[in-house]
């Protein structure tokens, strides 16, 4: 069935699914996604990903969906996978708060949806022209409980890659309310510097991407420093690389930053540590 996809545990055509245009999720983005990797049928880090959504969905205060847990979340990629013809790809969850009401809704029932999506590559390989950036000036984000998670309000990603999209730029840097840089407009950000890792810490705001924390352990597994810390601007000037992380692509290099340029060593080497670890 191509284009399928799964609504509240049933499987319909793409072109068929309907969710009500009272939906809560439409409304008021009240919900939560997780985007996972599928490689040769199997979805990578779901372990991660389903603790980030179950620790997401108690602070929305947002039930777990019936019918939906870790065990029948891997049936259901199974089944999606078979039946789209898609062994890798990517994958959307989103749950969302089933329940009418305006702001103060009447229940906290979830629901949820699954969309599997092909990718250009079997698994996470590197790009091989690097990206080019700068800082988003029109916008901050502001720190407080829901900055690590990945909820459905995601207007200051739109914003900020509409604009570095108007400049001809591949992807912007995002800073707090603090004015430290935490994050891209697609992912997490690490920098190089000397052999050793810095990539801003959750307080700063930064969404807590289960791509981050797999290279965070794989760098330490493989005896590369790894420090949670603050970045700002000159950090970046200083830096030998600078890369973007998430569970979609894996990392993905950026060449330039304004008029300084980077290498990217680094980020190809952790690129085949998280090939082998995703087929091992």
């Amino acid at each position: 069935m191509e284009g399928a996809v799964i609504v509240n545990g049933e499987l319909v055509p793409g072109g068929q699914a309907a969710i009500s245009l009272d939906n809560r999720a439409f409304h008021y983005a009240d919900g939560l996604f997780e985007s996972i990797r599928i490689v040769n049928g199997k979805a990578c880090f779901l372990d991660a990903h389903w603790t980030r959504l179950v620790e997401g969905m108690k602070v929305l205060r947002i039930e777990q969906p019936k019918g939906l847990d870790e065990r029948s979340l891997i049936t259901f990629i199974t089944r999606l996978v078979e039946e789209c013809g898609l062994p890798n790809g990517r994958l959307r969850l989103t749950v969302f708060r089933d329940s009418p009401g305006y702001f103060r809704p009447r229940s906290h029932e979830g629901g949820f949806t699954l969309e599997l999506k092909p990718v250009p590559s079997p698994n996470y390989i590197l790009n091989h022209q690097g990206l080019t950036v700068d800082l988003y000036p029109e916008m901050r984000k502001a720190v407080n409980m829901l900055s690590v998670h990945k909820t459905l309000n995601c207007q200051l990603y739109v914003m900020a890659s509409l604009w570095s999209m108007e400049r001809g730029l591949d992807d912007c840097l995002l800073q707090n309310d603090r004015g430290n840089i935490i994050e891209s407009s697609s992912g997490n950000i690490f920098i190089v510097s000397n052999g050793v890792l810095y990539t801003p810490s959750l307080s700063d705001g930064c969404i807590g991407g289960v791509m981050r924390m797999q290279i965070i352990n794989l760098a330490i597994a493989n005896g590369i420093k790894v420090y949670e810390c603050s970045l700002n601007p000159q950090n970046l000037l200083a830096a030998d690389e600078l890369f973007f992380t998430n569970a979609s692509r894996g990392p993905q290099w950026v060449s330039g930053y304004r008029t300084k340029r980077y290498t990217h060593r680094m980020a190809l080497h952790l690129v085949d540590l998280l090939v082998k670890k995703t087929v091992s």
